[in-house]
């Protein structure tokens, strides 16, 4: 399993499995926008053969969020998304982060309960958040220094 920066020659592979696992998707547009035009960003997916996960990480001063992250339904349950949030989160510390966030659609329990074992805790609720109305949670982590 090979864990890199996301590429451009990736996005039509992500922007399939985006499709089987969120509604709404973010297009391979959205995607590219990203890449390309926030310094902010930064994307890495995991590669067994061909893409299997990836994730998204803004990393701002010292704030580190969590934009996505995503799981082909044929390999979870297997530790990639803690694969893929170890990483993501050791380059936010390298990075200087101290304050880390993120949302989930509320109905996400599998996802709130992976959030929570890396100490995030959930601090707000943002209503109407997703396209279809569901709500988020906004989680949140310090790091001490």
């Amino acid at each position: 399993m090979l864990l890199r920066e996301m590429q451009e020659e990736d996005l039509d592979e992500i922007e399939r499995l985006e499709g089987v696992l969120f509604t709404p998707a973010w297009s391979k547009e959205d995607f590219l926008h990203e890449l390309k035009t926030n310094d902010y960003a930064h994307y890495y997916v995991l590669v067994d053969d061909k893409i299997v996960g990836y994730a998204g990480f803004w990393y701002a001063y010292e704030n580190c969020e969590l934009t996505t992250i995503g799981i082909d339904p044929n390999y979870q349950g297997k530790g990639l998304s803690k694969l893929l949030m170890d990483y993501g989160l050791k380059e936010g510390h390298n990075k200087g982060c101290m304050n880390y966030s993120l949302e989930v659609r509320v109905s996400n329990e599998r996802a709130i309960r992976l959030y929570k074992k890396y100490g995030y805790e959930i601090c707000a609720i943002r209503k109407d958040y997703y396209a279809d109305h569901e709500d988020a949670y906004l989680m949140v982590r310090k790091e001490e220094k």
